[in-house]
């Protein structure tokens, strides 16, 4: 079998230490090479020619995010981005993912066993994953707020019904954060509410929040447990939270909880793929994107017999084609999307659905 190449780069020795430890335990990977930082990697590369690289997003020498971008665009490959738990270590990972990062991880937490043991099973599920998946060109600094601002929608709104009583429900995991932000670019000030589980680590979704929000026509933020779902806002799951769609009479409302993860997640896509079936059925839209594994894609199939219409986004489009391809296998999507087409899509969708309602 051949092992997954592997080139570390941490200016933290002890970091570099464990995470040769933790890759060379598994059978299918190895660490062909460390580096304290960005030009000791460099060189490193040329030499070992790895399949995956992990990096530190905050290094001397050079900035980890300079690199990367160098890195993407003289010479690609999967990169999987190592943080600090912090605001300032979310927002670079997050900017890391836009420069065409496949994935990141926070850094482990040294003298716990049990979480070093968790942390094991995650790195390298994370770098399996990376070295599978599809190089997609990033955006390199793209104002994607000014090419939204400067592209004006005709209101999509003939009818308050549309707003108040339609969803779109989205589930994405790897290469997902890039995905969102693709589909939500499109969606102008009057579109319905969006809800969101992004498999994302606890401490990165509101700074994914935010960067959305700054970007975005409609207003973007981390979901809080009991607040009304209103049109013209997508709410995200927040990391370690499930996040499901429930009613309070006659309104929608957010609700959020913290148990068992479900197909080892949480927020799991199923999750709230579930409620929408279960409180929407018809009014609601559900869209599954990139992502390893197979969360959401029963729970959009069970959307489609609730009555919603259903997307999945094509394989060409996808840096992980996992869950959209376990949907399409079990019959769960009405179309099948390029990602770059789905904002379109879905708004011509609800246009066709206000229409007939104006004529009822």
């Amino acid at each position: 079998m051949k092992k997954i190449k592997v080139l570390c780069v941490d200016d933290s020795a002890l970091i570099r230490s464990v995470m040769t430890e933790i890759i060379n335990s598994q059978a299918d990977m190895t660490v062909v090479g460390t580096a304290a930082d960005p030009l000791q990697a460099r060189d490193l590369i040329k030499v070992t020619n790895p399949d995956v690289l992990t990096l530190d997003v905050e290094m001397p020498r050079m900035d980890g995010l300079e690199f990367l971008e160098k890195l993407m665009r003289l010479r690609p490959m999967p990169v999987v981005m190592v943080s600090s738990l912090t605001e300032r270590g979310s927002e670079i990972a997050l900017r890391a993912l836009e420069l065409g990062a496949i994935d990141f991880v926070t850094k482990p937490r040294l003298g716990v066993r049990d979480g070093l043991l968790q942390y094991t099973e995650l790195i390298a599920g994370k770098i399996r994953t990376a070295a599978a998946a599809r190089l997609l060109p990033g955006r390199h600094g793209a104002s994607a707020k000014g090419a939204a601002d400067g592209d004006p929608q005709e209101p999509l709104l003939r009818s308050p019904l549309l707003s108040t009583e339609k969803l779109i429900i989205i589930g994405a995991s790897t290469g997902g954060t890039e995905a969102i932000r693709e589909v939500l670019l499109p969606l102008p000030p009057d579109a319905p509410a969006v809800l969101i589980a992004q498999h994302m680590p606890a401490g990165f979704t509101r700074s994914f929040a935010q960067r959305l929000n700054g970007l975005c026509r409609i207003t973007v933020k981390e979901a809080e447990h009991g607040e009304r779902v209103l049109p013209g806002y997508a709410y995200i799951a927040p990391g370690g939270f499930h996040l499901s769609l429930g009613r309070s009479g006659a309104n929608y409302v957010a609700q959020l909880d913290q148990e068992p993860p479900v197909n080892r997640h949480r927020p799991s896509i199923d999750v709230l793929f579930d409620s929408a079936a279960r409180h929407a059925g018809k009014n609601a839209i559900g869209m599954i994107l990139t992502g390893m594994g197979r969360d959401g894609a029963e729970g959009l199939l069970r959307m489609k017999r609730a009555g919603a219409y259903t997307f999945a986004q094509d394989e060409a489009s996808c840096v992980v084609f996992g869950m959209p391809r376990e949907a399409i296998a079990l019959g769960a999507a009405d179309e099948v999307a390029p990602l770059g087409e789905m904002g379109r899509r879905v708004l011509a969708h609800l246009r066709t659905f206000g229409e007939r309602t104006n004529r009822v």
